[in-house]
């Protein structure tokens, strides 16, 4: 038996499919623009960081920089987010609304070190601060530390000079850590996390408090011998 003949789309139907394929193009295309002027952000946040780390590492006794991690918001994670927060679908509201697109995480040894980079970062003249969450100071109810700013650094284009937001965390290593294992609990348990779990959280979170502290005094009491007597 002689298998049908696969039908052939009409010429209209290919004019259509044709168009159809033609706009995804360009939505595509608009998309990967949007985001890559939050990629060259990151960029020169990661190359600002990097040269006070080597500054450090060549001219003092210690560096105050760990490690440094970025991550650019997926398309799924960006539109989720703008509609969350009730912007439309245009680039230009979610631009608007959604200000942590580009991020860049520092994790630094000690606390101290923390205001230090935001410090030294800040004073930069093409550096400015938009906004300031100190979870330091003021932790969340979970127990949750960090240093979180957005700031709006420039990026210059073929054509033009675009200034750009990029969320900036500074962590120490114990908040770091913290903050890694209580991510993977809440993704485990799907942001459902039962109550004693939450309270072993929140008591983890106030060693890593503690860890941070003592740390600072040892540093302290290691300098005070390292210094010559009067």
């Amino acid at each position: 038996m002689t298998a049908p003949e696969p039908e052939l789309a009409q010429p209209g139907e290919v004019a259509f499919l044709d168009g159809q394929g033609h706009e995804l193009r360009q939505v595509h295309r608009r998309l990967n623009r949007f985001r890559m002027r939050y990629k060259f952000a990151i960029d020169e946040v990661t190359t600002k960081i990097a040269i006070l780390r080597e500054e450090f590492e060549e001219a003092y006794d210690h560096s105050p920089i760990e490690h440094v991690r970025s991550r650019l918001k997926s398309p799924d994670s960006l539109f989720a987010k703008a509609a969350k927060r009730g912007a439309d679908g245009s680039l230009d509201a979610i631009a608007e609304s959604v200000l942590d697109i580009a991020g860049v995480r520092v994790v630094c040894p000690f606390v101290s070190d923390v205001y230090w980079i935001k410090d030294m970062l800040t004073r930069q003249s093409d550096v400015t601060v938009l906004e300031v969450e100190d979870y330091i100071a003021t932790p969340k109810p979970n127990g949750y530390r960090s240093l979180h700013l957005t700031i709006e650094v420039p990026v210059f284009l073929s054509d033009r000079t675009e200034n750009v937001p990029v969320e900036l965390q500074i962590r120490t290593i114990a908040m770091d850590f913290w903050a890694s294992v209580e991510h993977s609990i809440y993704y485990k348990y799907d942001a459902t996390v039962p109550h004693g779990l939450l309270e072993e959280l929140t008591d983890a979170a106030r060693i890593a408090a503690d860890l941070d502290a003592r740390m600072t005094q040892l540093r302290a009491e290691v300098r005070d011998l390292d210094q010559p007597p009067a």
